[in-house]
């Protein structure tokens, strides 16, 4: 099987407000190797919205955001990471819990509205929805991901 290392194309993303980690419950987006454990929502429409990772069958606009302007949102595709580095992203360490797909960790879009480049989401990697309906298109599960630092 042929491995492509060359960068194909590069997103403007928004990262955890919590800043960089991998422990349970902080809030921060776990950097190193990944592989996409699950991709979610490739039937839905652009901006469907999940919970819990299941389409709620509401689609994303400003009504539904003035409705809910607590909500996290979740929309259009959804890629679940999972992390490969056994203390680091995997499983737990002297801290505790530190493993990316049981902290539910994902590459998901986000209102159009939300800024990119400035770190504002609860650990995940947040994306355009056009941008992340064109990388779901893109990859498969068990595809490595690479989380750096800028």
């Amino acid at each position: 099987m042929h491995k492509q290392q060359a960068e194909v194309t590069e997103y403007t993303v928004s990262t955890a407000k919590n800043g960089i980690g991998s422990q349970q419950d902080s809030g921060c987006t776990p950097l190193g190797q990944h592989i996409i454990a699950k991709k979610i929502g490739g039937s839905e429409p652009m901006n469907a919205v999940f919970v819990g990772r299941v389409p709620t069958g509401e689609v994303y606009d400003a009504t539904l955001s003035t409705l809910h302007p607590k909500r996290d949102w979740i929309l259009s595709r959804i890629l679940w990471l999972s992390g490969l580095e056994e203390g680091s992203n995997k499983g737990s360490n002297s801290q505790g819990g530190c493993d990316t797909y049981e902290r539910y960790i994902y590459i998901h879009g986000t209102p159009d509205t939300e800024p990119m480049g400035i770190p504002l989401s609860h650990g995940c990697i947040r994306m355009r929805n056009t941008d992340i309906v064109e990388l779901f298109e893109q990859v498969e599960e068990g595809m490595p991901v690479m989380i750096v630092a800028d």
